[in-house]
């Protein structure tokens, strides 16, 4: 293949999620605004957002290009298989992985905001937060990222094009998404936060 070639096929494939990446921000654009209430009324929330939303890309991206190396050494094959210890290994870690760094996101904010002299949310509102929003997105972004690597690898196309803008896409708009229920309902079980 000349360098011709090989630069078209990664444009050709990675162009839809491209597209796709600029729509999803959008769609999370107007999830945060619409946040606008929840981010007044829970101290410290505004500061967690970015915390939440680049752990999600990062943990979730390194699950993607995982599971992508994986199918091209052929470690993994190309379905479903929850049986396949390392899919399922791969999958514990990264929920692990994102549910403990939301905690520690929450905690970290509620620290700096304390010692910066503001008044933050209490410190288990903001974890209850970050702990909800990120088992929720973690299986939703799970879902989303075997799916999108296994049915691009099928289709013949290299998911290490196409992985990282659907993973930060539907990471921002999932993130949000799930963060504002998760305010709603801690908010309700703890009667405020």
């Amino acid at each position: 293949m000349t360098v011709r070639e090989v630069a078209a096929s990664a444009y050709r494939q990675a162009l839809p999620a491209m597209s796709a990446s600029v729509v999803g921000g959008l769609f999370a654009g107007a999830v945060l605004g619409g946040m606008r209430s929840d981010l007044a009324d829970v101290s410290g929330l505004l500061v967690l957002v970015p915390a939440l939303l680049a752990t999600r890309g990062n943990v979730y991206g390194s699950l993607g290009a995982r599971l992508a190396t994986g199918l091209h050494q052929g470690l993994l094959e190309p379905r479903f298989d929850l049986d396949d210890d390392r899919l399922r290994g791969a999958i514990a870690a990264a929920l692990a992985n994102g549910v403990l760094v939301s905690v520690l996101a929450a905690t970290a904010t509620y620290a700096a905001l304390r010692l910066l002299g503001d008044d933050p949310a209490s410190l288990l509102g903001l974890v209850a937060i970050a702990f909800v929003a990120g088992v929720l997105s973690g299986l939703a972004l799970t879902f989303a990222v075997v799916s999108v690597v296994v049915v691009g690898f099928r289709r013949g196309l290299d998911p290490d094009t196409f992985v990282g803008p659907v993973v930060t896409t539907t990471g921002d708009f999932v993130g949000l998404a799930f963060l504002l229920i998760a305010v709603r309902v801690v908010e309700f079980v703890l009667g405020g936060v």
